[in-house]
This record gives C-alpha cells, sequence and structure tokens, in this order.
C-alpha cells in the first residue's frame, strides 16, 4: 500500500490543494466577514488596508510634490486611503497604528514608475507580483537545498504556500515583506550560484526593511571574514550598492536618516512592538532566552564560517539564521514568518534522519508538525460550517486556526538548533579495523 502511494503522488498534490482551498475559504468567508461584522459594530474605519498604501503615497508626494513622507500630514493622507478616515485620539475604538511612513527613503526609488498610476491598478500588479515571486521562491529555495524534488511534490509544496497563514496575510495585505523573502532567497542561490555581484546587489534591495536582513547579514560578515580573499566580492558589491542607494536617498531628501530613525521609534511606540518571546513570555524573561537562541545560532555560525557557499552547512546555517531572526526582531507579525519557509523545506528534507536522531528530536518534530498542520485542518472545518451555519455562529470560535501560529517559530527554531547541536556533538563512527 504505501509503495503504491509512493509512486501515486497524485494524492499529495489534492490533500494539499484541499488545504490551500480550504485556507482561503475560511480567510474570505469566516475571518474577513467576521472583521466587516466587528468594524460595523464598534465603529472601527476600514479603507483598502493595503500596506503597500504608505509607501505608494509617500513615494507619490516626495517625488511629485517634493512633500516629507515622514511628515504627521502625510500620514493623516495615508489614514484616509488605509483606514477610510484620519484616526481620532477621542475615538476609542480607533487603531492605534497611525500607519506612518516608516521605511528608509530609497523604497521610494523602487515605486518611482508606479506614482503616476491609479493605486488599484498599483495594488493588483504588485498583488499579482507577490504571488509569482512566492511560488518561485519554492524551487529557488530548493535549488540552495540540493534537495531534488518531483514535480507533483514541489506543486503540493507550493499550494501548501499560497494557502499558509503567513502567505495568505501577506498577500491580502500586499506585505512588502513577501517581497524582500523572495528577492532574498533569489539573492541566496546567485551567492551560492557563484554570482556574488548580482547577490550583494540583491541584498542591499532587501534592507529596505532592515529587521529582516540584519541577523543574515552579520552572520554573513562572520562567514566572509573567514575567507576574505574568496568572499569579498558580494560584501564589496552591497556595500557600494547601498553607498548608491543612501546617496540618492540624500539628494532626494536631505537628512532623511534622522527623520528615518525618528518614524522607527515612532512606529513602535504606536505599534507597541515586540518579539514573539516579548508576547509570549514577557520581559525580562525573553530577552534571556533570545539571548541563548542567539548566541546558539551565533556559535553554529562561528563554527561552520569556513564552509563553502555551496556547502550543506552554508545552507543549514542561512536557514537558521532566518528562523531565529523571526523570534528575535521587535515584530511579532504573522506576515514575516515567511522566512520560515526555507527552515521547514530543510525540515522536510531532513525528516527522516531528525526522526531516528533521538527521543527529543522525536517530540520536538511531532509538536512542531502538530502546530503547522493545525491551522489547515481547523480552517478546513470552519470553512466547510461557513457554507451551513450562519457568521454570528463563528463570533467565538473565528480565531481556532490562527492559535498556532505565534508558537510556530519558537518550536521550528527548537527543531533547528536540537538538530544541529546532536549532529554537531555526535561522534563519528570509528571505522572497524581489518
Amino acid at each position: 500500500m504505501k509503495r503504491a502511494i509512493a509512486h501515486n503522488p497524485l494524492w499529495l498534490v489534492l490533500v494539499s490543494v484541499l488545504f490551500a482551498v480550504g485556507m482561503w475559504t475560511y480567510i474570505d468567508r469566516v475571518l474577513i466577514p467576521h472583521q466587516i461584522s466587528e468594524a460595523a459594530a464598534h465603529d472601527h474605519p476600514r479603507g483598502n488596508l493595503s500596506d503597500l498604501y504608505p509607501r505608494w503615497i509617500g513615494a507619490r508626494e516626495l517625488l511629485l510634490h517634493g512633500r516629507n513622507p515622514y511628515g504627521a500630514d502625510i500620514s493623516r493622507e495615508i489614514q484616509a486611503g488605509y483606514y477610510g478616515r484620519p484616526l481620532d485620539p477621542a475615538r476609542a475604538g480607533d487603531p492605534k497604528d497611525e500607519q506612518g511612513f516608516a521605511y528608509p527613503v530609497y523604497v521610494i526609488l523602487f515605486l518611482a514608475p508606479t506614482i503616476g498610476l491609479h493605486f488599484a491598478i498599483v495594488q493588483k500588479c504588485f498583488f499579482w507580483i507577490l504571488v509569482i515571486l512566492t511560488c518561485a521562491t519554492i524551487p529557488v529555495w530548493l535549488r540552495i537545498l540540493r534537495w531534488s524534488v518531483p514535480l507533483a511534490a514541489q506543486i503540493s509544496l507550493l499550494a501548501l504556500t499560497l494557502g499558509s497563514v503567513p502567505v495568505m496575510q501577506g498577500l491580502k495585505l500586499q506585505q512588502i515583506s513577501l517581497l524582500v523573502a523572495g528577492v532574498l532567497a533569489i539573492a541566496m542561490a546567485l551567492l551560492i550560484m557563484d554570482y556574488p555581484v548580482a547577490a550583494g546587489m540583491l541584498l542591499a534591495f532587501c534592507t529596505i526593511k532592515p529587521q529582516l536582513v540584519i541577523i543574515l547579514l552579520v552572520w554573513l560578515a562572520i562567514w566572509t571574514y573567514a575567507n576574505w580573499r574568496d568572499r569579498y566580492r558580494w560584501a564589496v558589491s552591497f556595500l557600494l550598492t547601498m553607498a548608491v542607494l543612501f546617496a540618492a536617498s540624500e539628494w532626494i531628501l536631505p537628512h532623511w536618516i534622522p527623520r528615518f530613525l525618528q518614524a522607527v521609534r515612532e512606529y513602535q511606540r504606536y505599534t507597541s512592538g515586540m518579539s514573539i518571546m516579548d508576547a509570549l513570555v514577557g520581559v525580562p524573561w525573553s530577552w534571556a532566552i533570545e539571548l541563548m537562541v542567539f548566541s546558539a545560532a551565533l556559535g553554529a555560525g562561528w563554527k561552520e564560517r569556513r564552509q563553502p557557499a555551496n556547502s550543506f552547512s552554508f545552507a543549514f546555517i542561512l536557514c537558521l539564521v532566518l528562523a531565529i531572526a523571526i523570534l528575535v526582531i521587535p515584530s511579532s507579525s504573522t506576515y514575516n514568518q515567511v522566512l520560515l519557509l526555507p527552515a521547514l523545506l530543510l525540515l522536510i528534507k531532513e525528516r527522516h534522519r531528525i526522526w531516528r536522531r533521538s527521543q527529543a528530536s522525536r517530540a520536538v518534530f511531532a509538536l512542531l508538525a502538530a502546530l503547522i498542520a493545525w491551522p489547515w485542518i481547523s480552517g478546513i472545518a470552519l470553512a466547510t460550517l461557513s457554507f451551513i451555519l450562519p457568521q454570528s455562529a463563528f463570533n467565538r470560535v473565528w480565531a481556532i486556526p490562527v492559535w498556532t501560529v505565534t508558537p510556530v517559530p519558537i518550536a521550528l527554531a527548537a527543531v533547528m538548533l536540537v538538530n544541529y547541536y546532536q549532529r554537531a556533538f555526535t561522534p563519528s563512527p570509528t571505522p572497524r579495523s581489518s
């Protein structure tokens, strides 16, 4: 029976598509209608709710009218489109997120070609760009991991990716995190394929969301320093591209860096930005855990710093660093978890080896699998019931599929670290004497 299933992958594709369709149905028939009814009941404003919109407005107003995108007046214009009206501090039910322009100015350079278009057109085009780029990351990461996967399995992985909560949220919001994740995957593939100049340029582009790539850049700096003569080209390309971006930004908006830093501080204030560990454990214990996890990842990176870019060790540390970044950055936004994709693919590839390693590995791996599967299983159940029960029946249960979204990065980082250090400290078998 198992052999028949293995040679008939159609079942795997059908199950994966079912999961994806079920989750999208849950989003459209349960989650969004609940949000709309809640907004109507409590007079919460709802506009286009596109995370691209604040950046697009900032680009349009700076390039066409010379206005400071970090200004309070621009923030109010952004709110008028994003929420449908400017926020009123006197209204207790209004959102706290002021949706200010909290990106480096050079993000405007990439949005410049769109400022003459109607935003509805830009919004739809960007949505499909994110879809295509997210789909492309699957074969790109498989190449980085040196994992040859049959076409049916790739289609299944693609369906599950598009049907995952982080990707669906990112697509619904047109979140730039998905753009950064896709470009980052391409940059890492180019580095591994020995195109370091192009890799450095794309990595510089990824700094439009610096919090997502700062830890990766720290590790790449350590890795480069270990063999500067052979690895310096990506770093030089990255620094030169950053210099060009900074110079162009200074020309467009003089003294933009202090304004950007102030906008980041304001963003942290009105969003109450905190890491996943802060949200679950609370400070100061979360800081201690984050320090331990970061130190463990840094230790692994330091040990593997001499490995070539096309090695499994390099790919493993790359996946580990991206997973750790999601834990420690001061944001618990679900869409950022798209950067967990390479680590998940690596664990799927290594699943048999991890399962045989120890009871601890099996326990944490089984927990991670359950946490990942829960949104799909519960989402399909609620989506099915949405065709039978009225919308009011879901007022208390609508959030069930997202219960496990926050613990997933923790379990994933635990599996990665346990897997690495068990492998690192397991002695190689002694060859038998003849």
